[in-house]
């Protein structure tokens, strides 16, 4: 079997590394804008064909939700025009592809958790580019596994965590909005759960929307709190509302995502986010120490 990964530099990217070390027998190909255009889709064709792939993961994305307000083509092109791409490619090769898509994709306006089906309202241009690419595989014939998450972070990269750490060791304190609710996502518990997916569904003629976040619901201040607290940070996390911490781009006030088609289909348990968080942390801790 033959995995192509792009956005391989990426947190999720970096994740799937881990993952291939642990499943060698599969050819893996780690790709980043520097080695594969995705939007370009003469590369892209060419990259299949060459490598003779069967399954591609998609995890590149233009994630920078606030800029892509002043840049909507841009962000469009790579979030939804290369989803095309890659799914001609994989009609083409009779390969599978895996999307990752995101809360976004959801006005954030509901009261219980999102369900697979539930319809799409996105408030941004990041969320109506990643619904656009949604809407684009559920119209198109190649095989495709839609994977939402939500609140992804891991040890590397720019993330929520990190940047929580960071500040909360140079500041007494800090505000941090505590009315958008939801559920954090450690990137390599995402890539497990990816590489699931893959095995069960490489052979199959399918079109599926999975939802993946760790367990556990919690606002972004009870998230920072539990940061301070793990990492016996001395900083103050200060509860405020959205509107006192003005952004460019609208945010879901509630992106819970239900998981129930996740555990029933793959027959797996989803770690708690504490629990997850601490791993994470133990994983900064140690490159940190290997510096």
């Amino acid at each position: 079997m033959n995995i192509l990964v792009t956005g391989s530099h990426g947190q999720l990217g970096n994740e799937l590394q881990k993952i291939a070390k642990k499943n060698q027998s599969i050819d893996w190909f780690f790709t980043d804008v520097n080695d594969l255009d995705i939007t370009s889709g003469f590369e892209v064709d060419n990259f299949f064909v060459s490598n003779h792939i069967n399954i591609c993961i998609n995890c590149a994305a233009y994630t920078a939700v606030d800029k892509a307000e002043d840049e909507p083509e841009f962000a469009n092109r790579i979030n939804a025009d290369a989803v095309r791409n890659l799914a001609d490619a994989c009609l083409q090769a009779n390969a599978l592809l895996i999307h990752i898509s995101t809360d976004y994709v959801f006005d954030g306006e509901n009261y219980k958790p999102y369900e697979e089906n539930d319809p799409i309202k996105p408030i941004s241009v990041y969320g109506h580019t990643k619904a656009n690419a949604e809407i684009i595989l559920a119209g198109h014939e190649a095989n495709s596994v839609i994977i939402r998450t939500s609140w992804l972070y891991s040890s590397v990269g720019n993330n929520f965590v990190k940047t929580m750490i960071r500040v909360g060791n140079d500041r007494p304190e800090i505000r941090v909005v505590s009315d958008q609710v939801g559920t954090p996502t450690w990137a390599y518990d995402l890539a497990e759960a990816i590489f699931r997916i893959c095995i069960l569904n490489a052979e199959k003629n399918i079109k599926k929307i999975y939802h993946f976040s760790n367990e556990g619901v919690i606002s972004w201040y009870d998230f920072a709190v539990a940061i301070m607290e793990l990492e016996n940070i001395a900083c103050k996390v200060v509860p405020i509302e959205s509107k006192d911490y003005p952004v460019k781009t609208k945010r879901p006030f509630y992106s819970v995502l239900n998981k129930t088609k996740y555990k029933n289909d793959l027959k797996a348990e989803i770690p708690f986010w504490r629990d997850s968080l601490k791993k994470c942390l133990e994983e900064i801790h140690g490159q940190n120490q290997t510096r």
